[in-house]
């Protein structure tokens, strides 16, 4: 203390040492940098009493709120559970074939179906849905429908599955093999006229009348397909199994006929709806028919009363 003075070029006292001639000046701290420390210290002190803050052997200290990360994340769950239970609940009690006449309802439908679609469809349908020719998975995103693209149509098919053993309303259709009862040439001709019939190949008159005589019964005279009968159709160059001449061939040879399972043992009719709602969006969605309304025989009896 005896060695303080006062710093004459600065007019800052020191603090009463040195070394080696150098003193060091007791330059005070800006007041705004003081205020600053001070409310830092006033809100870790309050931050300690309102929040958890202290570890100890057992716990921490809990707050005077009460607050934990654990106990928003729980509550921000519990508000979702409630909003899908809201969606589920709402799915539900519509029918399917009215899903599109509630925009934001389907909206709903088709996130719902996009997180199912990734658990349970992508492994053979590929995350994008567009399927696998090698394997004779269907692409998902083109309007080319098998048995129908309606969301009542996709819904029965998620239901019952295709080929399903097991499952009597399941899809089915089965395709004769023609080996043995072509030769060569007819194979070759035949599978002309498949590629002509998409504008792939050369008109053959030769493979036309095989088709005629072999084919259009279940798939059409121009190649149009029945839907009826799952008999695919052959004249819009999408394909199930390749689309290339000896692709066409091996498919008269040895039909192949994927198997889809039927999920209505495994997902509930709401994620079913979901999936439907999601398969539905992804580009070739058709439009539900309204199925024609029967007529209510008391109304017809009060007609014809009227007319008496």
């Amino acid at each position: 203390m005896a060695n303080k003075r006062v710093d004459q070029p600065t007019g800052t006292e020191t603090v009463g040492h040195e070394w080696d001639g150098i003193e060091e000046l007791n330059t005070p701290l800006p007041r705004w940098w003081l205020w600053t420390f001070y409310l830092t210290i006033a809100w870790a002190i309050g931050y300690v009493v309102l929040y958890p803050a202290i570890p100890l052997l057992e716990k921490g200290t809990e707050g005077v709120l009460g607050w934990t990360s654990r106990g928003q994340l729980a509550q921000e769950m519990s508000l979702a559970d409630q909003a899908r239970r809201s969606v589920g609940e709402a799915l539900a009690a519509t029918d399917i074939t009215k899903l599109e006449g509630n925009p934001q309802l389907m909206q709903q439908a088709v996130a719902g179906g996009r997180a199912a679609f990734r658990v349970h469809c992508s492994q053979c349908h590929g995350s994008g849905a567009a399927g696998s020719q090698s394997l004779g998975y269907p692409n998902l995103n083109d309007d080319d429908w098998l048995w129908g693209g309606d969301l009542k149509a996709i819904e029965t098919t998620l239901v019952h599955g295709i080929r399903q053993d097991g499952d009597d309303a399941t899809r089915q259709s089965v395709m004769p093999s023609f080996n043995g009862a072509l030769d060569a040439a007819q194979q070759s001709a035949l599978a002309d006229h498949v590629l002509a019939l998409g504008g792939k190949g050369r008109a053959n008159p030769a493979g036309a009348q095989i088709f005629a005589d072999n084919c259009a019964a279940c798939h059409g005279a121009t190649g149009e397909g029945s839907r009826e009968l799952g008999a695919p159709r052959l004249n819009d160059a999408i394909w199930l199994y390749g689309g290339t001449k000896a692709d066409i061939v091996r498919q008269v040879l040895n039909p192949r006929m994927g198997v889809m399972p039927a999920w209505q043992h495994k997902l509930d009719p709401v994620k079913i709806t979901m999936l439907a709602a999601y398969v539905h969006s992804l580009g070739g969605g058709e439009p539900t028919v309204p199925e024609p309304s029967l007529p209510d025989p008391a109304a017809s009896a009060a007609a014809s009363d009227a007319t008496d």
